[in-house]
């Protein structure tokens, strides 16, 4: 492919990635518990740096320039979002680090999102997908007939003043292991081993609102959308120009 109308091509996927983030971002800002995702891009070394793909320069001079921007996976981000007063009994915000287990068909998954509620079993669930929440020691909760229920800011589930329960949270070494799988749930990857919290403390009647900030959201989709009409009208152009030069050369 011409060097030019591949980096130009290159920069429109880029920047379509970086839309396609951000668009999701935004679609989630009033999600309980959302952590933004980070669209990475690094940049693709021409072939003749790339090991192993060539066995040395090629062109003295385009040797020396980019190969394009290229995508990276996504990325999430993990910082804290504003507390959301609720008033409900059983909604809780985890103050600081550390993720809420529950128990789905396919397995152990975690989730920032601290509302909940009780099923007709009796058990601790989540509102979102109706979830078993686990105890510290992996077991679902479940709760006596006899009265409301509260959780205290230590994960107690108290009921009359009795302890009926414990809410167990685990944090982790490295939250880049962690993936989002959909409805508002990480999946823990091989590399990542949960570990009980060191300190966990809640927010009781509170949840944890969408870190996304769309102000500078909003910024980056214009940024995004700008760079992809460059792109767009640089890659019209060197075809334009292909086209003159192939014409005017067939002339002579």
């Amino acid at each position: 492919m011409i060097y030019g109308l591949w980096n130009s091509a290159a920069g429109m996927q880029a920047n379509l990635y970086r839309q396609n983030v951000m668009a999701n971002n935004l679609a989630n800002i009033d999600t309980v518990g959302f952590k933004q995702d980070l669209a990475m891009l690094m940049e693709r070394p021409v072939e003749s740096r790339e090991e192993g793909t060539a066995p040395g320069p090629i062109n003295r001079f385009f040797d020396r320039l980019t190969g394009g921007a290229n995508v990276k996976p996504t990325i999430h981000n993990f910082a804290a979002g504003p507390v959301m007063p609720t008033g409900q009994p059983l909604d809780a915000m985890i103050n600081g680090a550390g993720f809420f287990q529950v128990q789905t068909a396919n397995g152990v998954r975690y989730s920032r999102d601290g509302r909940f509620t009780i099923n007709g079993n009796g058990e601790l669930v989540t509102v979102t997908g109706g979830h078993p929440v686990l105890s510290a020691g992996g077991a679902p909760i479940t709760v006596p007939d006899g009265g409301q229920v509260i959780i205290n800011a230590q994960g107690q589930l108290l009921q009359n003043e009795t302890l009926v329960g414990q809410v167990g949270l685990v944090e982790f070494a490295d939250t880049n292991k962690l993936r989002k799988i959909g409805g508002n749930l990480f999946i823990a990857t091989e590399k990542a081993t949960p570990q009980p919290a060191a300190n966990p403390t809640l927010i009781p009647g509170a949840v944890e609102g969408s870190n996304f900030e769309p102000i500078s959201g909003l910024v980056g989709m214009i940024e995004a959308t700008r760079a992809f009409q460059m792109n767009a009208s640089l890659l019209q152009l060197q075809d334009q120009t292909l086209g003159r030069a192939i014409s005017d050369i067939a002339r002579f």
